[in-house]
């Protein structure tokens, strides 16, 4: 297949893309590439691609292309609340707009990565795809605005499918540190500390990055029949954890660390646990390979390698919404996420 990967340049892109590559498909990404200065090693693919902001995509930009993998977004919660209408002008409005121009275009499937945040506060329920929406940030709020109207898209022509990934862990060369496995290990390794900012009663369901990837690739190679217009929980039912779970699994890998909790830690909304009986009998494609402890040892190994300290991760060079506010206080970003000047993005 021919496939356009938007929001290539991040933490699910620079692992998904490789991956499609080795599967023999011909990949072309489109990334505003905000965090160019936020490589945390590793090899970001070199493939042929559109340097450019997915609210400024045109009809040209998607001609000619079998399927779309759409990726980008503001992709956390800090994020998202920074300028609650651009979460909603990028997240939500521009993956509709472009997979009106995919569908225009004659593009036959259209994988729109969603989120089971989309779920929010759902407290000790066991959730599946038919499940009700509760979103209780902007983010969560745009991926649940952008299902609708995509799915509202879905003809004899046009399949979309919607992928809800569950809260990802594990090494990519844009690492994310907002995450709460990655975080946490994180501070392990950097402090002696096991650090959680809230009471660690909350449920999340847990997935490496990689086997999103796999997800994503599962559903490329399903029949059409399988996929068309349809959600699927990407995790396993195992992978189910309250935070205060990881937080010792944690303390068992890293050595000579100890759980703290944060002054002002309390109970968060944000808790779900979620069934992804659906994705295991419909994609049997779909085989996932690692588990959280697996990521734990994976995380805690290559931030040994790269000696991390504390200040990367809670400071510009890898915190994506200091990053942000880092480019726009050095004039390369305006307000609104667009690059200055052409010539920012390759200075950033």
């Amino acid at each position: 297949m021919r496939i356009l990967v938007t929001g290539h340049q991040g933490y699910i892109g620079t692992i998904l893309v490789p991956m499609l590559l080795a599967e023999g498909h011909d990949v072309v990404g489109l990334d505003t590439d905000l965090y160019a200065r936020c490589t945390f090693g590793g090899d970001i693919p070199q493939i042929p691609e559109l340097r450019k902001d997915i609210r400024d995509i045109a009809a040209a930009d998607v001609a000619g292309f079998d399927a779309v993998i759409h990726l980008a977004a503001l992709s956390n919660d800090p994020l998202g609340n920074l300028n609650p209408e651009l979460t909603f002008d990028i997240n939500y409005r521009a993956s509709v707009r472009l997979a009106k121009l995919a569908r225009d275009a004659g593009v036959e499937r259209y994988l729109f990565s969603s989120s089971c945040s989309t779920y929010g506060a759902a407290g000790d329920s066991v959730l599946d795809e038919s499940a009700a929406f509760n979103p209780v940030t902007p983010y969560g709020e745009t991926k649940v605005l952008a299902e609708r109207e995509i799915a509202a898209l879905a003809s004899d022509d046009f399949s979309p499918t919607v992928l809800r990934n569950t809260t990802a862990y594990g090494y990519s060369p844009r690492l994310r540190f907002d995450l709460v496995v990655n975080n946490l290990v994180a501070w392990a390794v950097t402090t002696g500390l096991v650090y959680l900012k809230s009471d660690g009663t909350p449920w999340r369901p847990l997935i490496h990055v990689e086997d999103i990837a796999r997800a994503f690739i599962a559903v490329l190679q399903a029949p059409r029949t399988v996929i068309h217009n349809q959600a699927f929980n990407v995790g396993l039912n195992e992978e189910n954890y309250q935070i205060r779970q990881l937080a010792e699994m944690v303390g068992e890998i890293v050595p000579n660390c100890r759980i703290e909790y944060a002054p002002d830690a309390g109970p968060d909304k944000r808790s779900y646990r979620v069934d992804f009986s659906k994705i295991a009998q419909q994609l049997p494609a779909f085989q996932p390979v690692w588990n959280v402890r697996k990521g734990i040892e994976e995380l805690y190994s290559a931030y040994q390698q790269v000696h991390l300290r504390v200040e990367d991760f809670e400071g510009p060079k890898y915190k994506r919404i200091d990053h942000i506010k880092y480019l726009i206080s050095q004039g390369l970003l305006d307000e609104s996420l667009h690059w200055c000047e052409p010539s920012a993005a390759s200075l950033a």
